[in-house]
């Protein structure tokens, strides 16, 4: 296939049912709800000023062969904004491989954004290295906060779009509560801290597990863990699973080093377990 029949562009609206199709092949182990899912969900979503609202596809002959879906959000405003990229999943169909470098260097062709990279198979890491991502996350830590010790005074609740309407990250939360995510905030006199959790499935476990998506710092998690935990347990869930460079002071639980290691390319080191608005929230586990 010579190149002049293959052309690289933004994927539209029209496409989406040809990407969800090829991603399907290219992902067998993935339903195809799985895709339609979280291709409707960046539907809704607005994008920033010029940044693709889905990502870049191949096209051959008519015939979406190569699709990279990307996941762009901005923080704050004027020259303190922000824009971080999520790299979500991407597939090209094996006759056309020799042109999924020119999909990708058109994906990472912004400068002022930084890329990140949540969910790297093995094999990928090579290539991530090539294009010039690094690590930021060394591996996961599974806590089991029930077994935290308490903070007197400290409880934790459901997230209320009422009661917590002035908190400065009400916006983010009431996303992620509306995208299914659980959000709960920890109450106490001197303040209200929040945390947001996505289900997580886990083969062969016979309890609930959730992933920490969001929370202001890693510190407050360890210090809510105990009144987290114990709210989180009378819903069946036992263990949360964090992002973490080695075992966490304060929490009980084991470290697994290499294991979800989480990469990035770009001008700002992401914030550890800030992993809000990515295809863990809109694409699901």
């Amino acid at each position: 296939m010579s190149p002049q029949k293959v052309r690289c562009r933004q994927i539209q609206e029209a496409d989406l049912e040809a990407v969800a199709d090829l991603l399907t092949r290219g992902f067998p182990l993935r339903a195809r709800k799985y895709w339609t899912t979280g291709l409707n969900n960046l539907r809704a979503r607005p994008s920033p000023n010029g940044c693709p609202q889905f990502g870049y596809l191949l096209e051959a002959e008519g015939a979406v062969v190569g699709a990279i879906l990307l996941i762009f959000t901005q923080s704050g405003t004027g020259e303190a904004a922000a824009i971080r990229c999520n790299v979500s999943s991407w597939y090209v169909d094996p006759d056309y491989r020799a042109h999924g470098a020119l999909m990708v260097s058109q994906a990472l062709k912004l400068k002022h954004v930084t890329y990140v990279n949540i969910s790297a198979a093995d094999h990928t890491l090579p290539m991530l290295k090539a294009q010039g991502y690094t690590r930021y996350s060394q591996g996961q830590f599974v806590a089991l906060p029930a077994l935290a010790r308490g903070v007197r005074g400290l409880r934790a609740r459901a997230f209320s779009s009422e009661r917590d309407r002035d908190l400065p990250e009400f916006d983010l939360l009431r996303a992620h509560a509306e995208a299914g995510c659980r959000v709960l905030v920890c109450e106490e006199e001197a303040g209200r801290t929040p945390f947001v959790f996505a289900r997580r499935r886990i083969a062969y476990a016979p309890f609930g597990v959730l992933q920490l998506v969001w929370c202001r710092d890693t510190g407050g998690f360890v210090r809510c863990a105990g009144a987290l935990g114990r709210r989180l347990l009378g819903d069946g869930v036992l263990a949360v699973l964090c992002d973490a460079e080695a075992p966490v002071p304060g929490l009980v639980g084991r470290f697994f080093a290499d294991k979800a290691p989480r990469f990035f390319k770009g001008p700002e080191r992401p914030r550890p377990n800030d992993l809000s608005f990515t295809e863990l929230v809109l694409f699901g586990a």
